[in-house]
């Protein structure tokens, strides 16, 4: 029987934590957590900003093109395409920033990054 180090147990667990924090829209309620409480080390914290900066910017631009589709006859096919791709691309980073966590790779989003920092500190 093998026994994994206590070291090794700790970063598998802080790997599964952010992965958890990264699963689209489900991510949001522990990261919301993380972030109240203000526990977790840095690098949590700083997933949990994203996590929840990435939801509320889908969230808000699913809610302005699903009005706009709503109320507009011309362009509501157009905000309707436009709407499955803002909600695809936000699935398609978050897993694409999960696999970058599986691999040990920085999970930083140039501008998106710093403006979860910016709003959540």
């Amino acid at each position: 029987m093998t026994q994994s180090l206590p070291c090794q147990n700790d970063a598998e667990n802080t790997k599964t934590q952010l992965i958890l924090y990264l699963i689209p829209v489900i991510g949001f309620f522990p990261s919301l957590w993380t972030i109240y409480r203000r526990q977790g080390n840095r690098e949590q914290l700083a997933i949990s900003r994203l996590s929840i900066t990435l939801a509320f910017t889908w969230l808000l631009s699913y809610l302005l093109l699903a009005t706009g589709a709503a109320t507009s006859d011309f362009l509501a096919l157009r905000m309707l395409i436009l709407n499955s791709f803002c909600t695809s691309g936000y699935f398609l980073v978050s897993v694409w920033l999960i696999f970058r966590i599986l691999r040990g790779k920085s999970f930083r989003l140039p501008g998106l990054s710093n403006l979860a920092r910016k709003l959540w500190e």
